[in-house]
């Protein structure tokens, strides 16, 4: 009964994990690695190894890593500046509340809109916000990718 109670309580975590990589505002990976250390301090760490959790926490620092490097990657590769690169985070914050429209036009008019206001030039500001938007979603798959890794490695390790 215990692991059945750790197991839903862990599944809520991952769900709540998923939905946050969608929708940034919650930290994805971080909730999934949350609810597997749920689910050991609930049903006890007898499955799980240091290791283990570990390996998972490097997993969820891979999943934030590609989250930036894919957003600074997609803003510099259309010329983005730094500004951009700001202002496309804080237009995807603002974008959550937004949703799902926010969430498409959020980073673009975030980092256009920081770009124009610091360099004042509309085809560089637009091209720039392109970009971010572009990195953002670009790199949504592999973080998906990514945290169903997690996941999977997880129940491997329960069954």
């Amino acid at each position: 009964m215990t692991n059945i109670v750790a197991l839903i309580a862990a599944s809520l975590f991952f769900l709540i994990g998923l939905v946050g990589t969608l929708m940034p505002i919650l930290p994805g990976a971080l909730m999934i690695w949350l609810g597997m250390l749920l689910y050991a301090v609930i049903a006890g760490f007898e499955e799980f190894s240091l290791y283990f959790f570990l390996g998972q926490a490097l997993l969820a620092l891979s999943v934030m890593g590609v989250d930036y490097l894919f957003a600074v990657m997609g803003s510099r590769y259309f010329g983005g500046s730094n500004a951009a690169l700001w202002g496309a985070g804080v237009g995807l914050l603002v974008g959550v509340f937004f949703f799902p429209i926010g969430l498409l036009v959020g980073p673009f008019l975030g980092a256009a809109l920081a770009d124009l206001l610091f360099r004042r030039n509309a085809g560089k500001a637009v091209k720039s916000g392109l970009g971010a938007s572009f990195g953002f979603w670009s790199a949504l798959p592999i973080k998906l990718g990514l945290e169903a890794v997690m996941i999977g490695w997880f129940i491997f390790r329960i069954l």
